[in-house]
């Protein structure tokens, strides 16, 4: 008989809530192109000095996309965890994997239409397209790390 007090759950569904909301607050006007220009621009004068405005123009660019991509397989990740915690299954099925993905979308979609109407920012349709891709890729990277453990539950 186990005589330690078990340690107190933490639904995995609040993880996704959480997550969404720092999205929600990286969509704010406070990380703006002109707002990330202001940290990103210097540390790129003081990396390389010489560097063109044209080739800070680019870096904060794919730097940019990348974070959207980033956000995404994370925000996609946490589903995949809260459904498979919520199903307690070592290893989604598909559909499961979709569902996560689609949850993702369905965020990504609205996080730029919220940021359609925020001052310094406009929603895209490119960047729910790069959002998708960030979705999916961690999915597939989740069921990889899922399959590759099959023998241990999900954390």
């Amino acid at each position: 008989m186990n005589s330690y007090p078990r340690k107190p759950m933490i639904n995995s569904w609040i993880w996704v809530i959480a997550w969404m909301s720092i999205i929600f607050f990286f969509s704010t006007d406070l990380f703006s192109g002109s707002q990330t220009s202001r940290i990103i621009g210097p540390f790129l004068k003081w990396f390389a000095p010489d560097i063109s405005a044209e080739s800070i123009a680019t870096v904060q660019l794919v730097f940019r996309k990348i974070a959207h991509l980033v956000e995404y397989g994370i925000l996609s990740i946490l589903c995949c965890r809260a459904l498979a915690k919520q199903d307690k299954l070592r290893v989604l099925q598909l559909a499961a994997l979709v569902q996560a993905v689609l949850i993702a979308v369905a965020y990504a979609a609205f996080d730029e239409w919220h940021q359609s109407w925020t001052d310094e920012r406009f929603g895209s349709p490119l960047d729910v397209a790069i959002d998708s891709v960030g979705a999916i890729v961690g999915a597939v990277l989740f069921s990889w790390l899922s399959r590759s453990k099959r023998g241990t539950t999900i954390p």
